[in-house]
């Protein structure tokens, strides 16, 4: 029997806010260029290189955003638990519950693209428990299962 665990899902403005709280209680700064990333990255369905997200915040803000400074953005939102990054195609999701933490699972289709994010608390305590039993310390478990989505099939 697969354990689930449940949150809020936010959208929207909703999600900004509750995106931007989680930020400032992690005791980090909510500045417009890291909200202008936030709005760009939630936009997406399919994960956004940080490349995609620098061309639409440049072009919102008129001026050139170098991808490197989208890059250590999109790190401080992966490590406050704002935004997932899908290793293999090293593009990133905005993630719609913020103030919940667990560990990333992706179904990645290899047609289309698209990231599935699902949550399997009975999965990730069961790898944690495997790193552990090696003498390893994880840091932040990423599973990500290769294939292809229903509508690709």
């Amino acid at each position: 029997m697969a354990t689930q665990h449940h949150h809020h899902e936010h959208s929207g403005h909703d999600l900004a806010r509750a995106a931007e709280t989680a930020l400032i209680e992690a005791g980090e700064q909510w500045t417009d260029l890291r909200a202008d990333v936030f709005d760009a990255l939630s936009t997406h369905a399919t994960p956004a290189s940080a490349y995609d997200i620098a061309d639409e915040v440049s072009a919102k803000r008129g001026k050139r955003i170098a991808p490197n400074s989208i890059y250590r953005i999109l790190d401080l939102f992966v490590t406050n638990n704002l935004a997932m990054r899908v290793e293999s195609s090293n593009a990133y999701l905005a993630n719609s519950h913020p103030g919940c933490l667990h560990d990333c699972i992706f179904l990645v289709c290899d047609e289309c693209g698209e990231a599935t994010h699902i949550d399997n608390d009975a999965v990730s305590k069961t790898v944690r428990a495997l790193a552990e039993a090696a003498d390893f310390k994880t840091e932040r478990p990423v599973i990500e299962i290769r294939g292809l989505c229903a509508e690709c099939r």
